[in-house]
């Protein structure tokens, strides 16, 4: 049975799909890579959520030299932060952002800074001061280390985090941190987090005297 409230010391949230609606851009772009390349769009958009690009190729083509990986990645990293046409906030996050003015808490991205940084920008939403970025990593969600890196940016034991995801590929990543989960939207639904809510709406945040972080579900 999922909690209706949750409490930590520290929240990382993931962009795409938790804070930013950018499946405009993602189904254009990777649809069109996934007929150049011969595969079926609909398998790519399956996996492609949450993951670094290379790691999506790697998934797909598995004989396909890790190298190409890294190039294609390169360039549909370059064609994604110039393309933000439909790019919008997930309902409710400004509010939600707003709420975490002075709490502990961290982008953990699977974009690289700048495609961050253009998502961020074209949805109107205040950048996180502590974010973990593709750069950051050496491996890409489901892998923990993300989320781990930004605990321990944040100071915080993987335990005392909540992470805030919409992919399996996200949850997967938090869970092998260590860490509970919120899961945000449709795809999250089906994966089972901690506590699901559609959008960023049904959520309320508050802290209290001792700096515990108090999320509920409405």
């Amino acid at each position: 049975m999922q909690a209706s409230t949750l409490t930590a010391r520290a929240l990382l949230l993931d962009m795409d799909g938790t804070l930013v609606n950018s499946d405009a851009v993602v189904e254009r772009i990777w649809r069109e890579w996934s007929v150049e390349q011969g595969l079926d769009p609909d398998a790519t958009m399956k996996i492609v959520h949450g993951r670094q690009g290379y790691a999506t190729m790697a998934e797909l083509l598995p004989d396909r030299p890790m190298a190409e990986n890294h190039a294609d990645n390169a360039v549909m990293l370059a064609r994604e932060t110039a393309d933000v046409d439909g790019v919008v906030p997930i309902p409710g996050a400004p509010a939600f952002l707003a709420a975490l003015a002075g709490l502990p808490h961290a982008l953990v991205t699977s974009a690289d800074a700048a495609l961050a940084t253009a998502r961020m920008g074209a949805a109107g939403l205040p950048m996180p001061e502590v974010r973990i970025t593709a750069e950051c990593v050496g491996a890409s969600k489901p892998d923990p280390e993300g989320f781990l890196k930004g605990a321990a940016e944040l100071g915080f034991a993987p335990g005392d985090c909540i992470a805030f995801e919409d992919s399996a590929a996200g949850i997967e990543a938090a869970r092998a941190a260590g860490m509970r989960v919120v899961g945000i939207g449709p795809r999250a639904l089906p994966l089972a987090p901690d506590l699901h809510v559609d959008d960023l709406t049904r959520l309320g945040i508050t802290s209290d005297a001792e700096g515990r972080i108090l999320i509920r579900g409405l």
